[in-house]
């Protein structure tokens, strides 16, 4: 399987014995299971990293004798060839405390409505990037008119947006329940409901056993478990996923994010839908995350930065499959995925806040300062920037996360005190700023 794309390793774990005749111990003294930049590789990237000098299979040899010490067995059927491996290097572990460590601090106050605006802006910007990662060709300007105005999607790209939107919501819903095929079936319906791709059924498994995960190239990535397979195996896919895995009693340990990335994997794996199954994958590590007391997930989008390098990501997938389903591959990218969308969020979150901290110094010496609000600062900030923005009760609803009644309410505020000015766009009460607009703060 996708041995005609990627050069096959010369020993996997079976090969790993001491006794063929490659057994150095001063390879196994040198090489590690990462590299002296703690980078984990496959056979076809360590290759042309070893010393110099140094036999290139001697170094692979030694790495997976090293690896194979430190791996964990997951066995999510009772056959062997369902087993799966990852083991956890430092490199990594210091990467998930750094994860962890944020959760602990609390990035955003909860229960504001800055809070409430950051969740809905970001919530648009994973179901917006989620549905590009999946080829919807609609640009972002367009995605976030169809979300604010919630006027009916016209193509199936369109239509990926909306769901993906849903979804996000629904995630949030569902976030103490424990994983079942049912709460899969319903993230799929909501998925990919009005969508037709490959014979896709929204909220059903697929019926065939012709699928195969293909690149742009036809090479075949990964055969899927049989149709017949799927109910079982995703029932015990759903078992994994509600076992406690603290390290008591027996059980062995798995970091909450590790086990969330896992799961991540697995619905790639299993593939049980014709079409959405990405998708569902991203929907499932979410409310994991979620569920395990990861609140800041709520305003991080990983498929922004998946959408960027998608060969990576399906290269991540493949070389955690074709390397004997060691899954510290796709456990180490999907890790730096997410680091590098905290850092995004962190120069978001600071970009607000400055622009926060410069409306606030405008207001200072006006009587608004004390009668406005976060959202209604907000959008004098929106109105200074752009003058002649126009500004509708749904746009600020969506924005903000408010009520259409709370949002006009605010709006009307804004008219009163003349920063707004109100006029009629066909049915639709719009808001427009006026290009005086410093003039009439100070005014007040």
């Amino acid at each position: 399987m996708a041995k005609n794309i990627i050069e096959k390793a010369p020993f996997l774990f079976k090969d790993v014995l001491p006794s063929n005749g490659l057994f150095d111990v001063k390879y196994i003294l040198r090489y590690k299971e990462v590299d002296d930049k703690g980078n984990y590789l496959y056979w076809d990237q360590l290759k042309w990293r070893i010393d110099e000098n140094d036999d290139a299979k001697k170094a692979w040899y030694a790495t997976k004798w090293v690896r194979d010490r430190l791996l964990k067995k997951i066995v999510l059927l009772d056959k062997d060839d369902n087993s799966f491996y990852f083991c956890m290097p430092d490199t990594l572990q210091a990467k998930l405390f750094k994860i962890s460590n944020l959760a602990g601090q609390g990035i955003i106050p909860h229960h504001s409505i800055k809070s409430q605006y950051l969740i809905s802006s970001l919530v648009m910007e994973e179901a917006i990037s989620s549905s590009q990662l999946e080829g919807a060709s609609t640009t972002r300007k367009v995605a976030k008119e169809i979300l604010i105005s919630e006027r009916k999607p016209k193509t199936q790209d369109e239509q990926m947006i909306v769901n993906n939107y849903f979804l996000m919501k629904e995630i949030q819903g569902c976030k103490d329940e424990e994983l079942s095929v049912d709460m899969m079936l319903n993230l799929h319906q909501i998925a990919t409901k009005g969508t037709h791709d490959n014979d896709n059924v929204a909220g059903e498994l697929r019926k065939s056993n012709d699928i195969v995960i293909m690149d742009s190239e036809d090479n075949i990535l990964h055969q899927p478990p049989l149709v017949s397979a799927l109910p079982k195996r995703l029932r015990k896919l759903c078992d994994f996923a509600n076992e406690k895995h603290t390290g008591e009693e027996g059980s062995i340990f798995i970091h909450p994010i590790v086990k969330a990335i896992l799961l991540h994997f697995m619905i790639g794996y299993e593939h049980p839908f014709a079409d959405g199954n990405g998708r569902t994958a991203r929907a499932i590590f979410y409310w994991f995350m979620l569920k395990n007391g990861f609140d800041y997930f709520e305003y991080i989008s990983i498929s922004k930065f998946l959408k960027e390098a998608p060969k990576k990501y399906s290269m991540s997938y493949l070389y955690s499959e074709i390397d004997d389903n060691d899954l510290t591959y796709f456990i180490y990218y999907q890790v730096d995925i997410i680091l590098r969308a905290i850092d995004d969020l962190l120069a978001y979150l600071q970009k607000k806040s400055v622009e926060y901290e410069e409306i606030t110094h405008i207001l200072k010496d006006s009587s608004l300062h004390e009668q406005l609000n976060f959202v209604q600062k907000d959008m004098i900030k929106k109105a200074i920037k752009y003058p002649g923005r126009v500004f509708t009760g749904l746009e600020i609803s969506a924005d903000y996360d408010i009520s259409p009644t709370t949002a006009r309410k605010y709006l009307n505020a804004l008219v009163a005190y003349k920063i707004l000015i109100s006029y009629k766009d066909g049915k639709t009460k719009a808001y427009i700023a006026p290009a005086n607009l410093h003039e009439i703060i100070k005014a007040n």
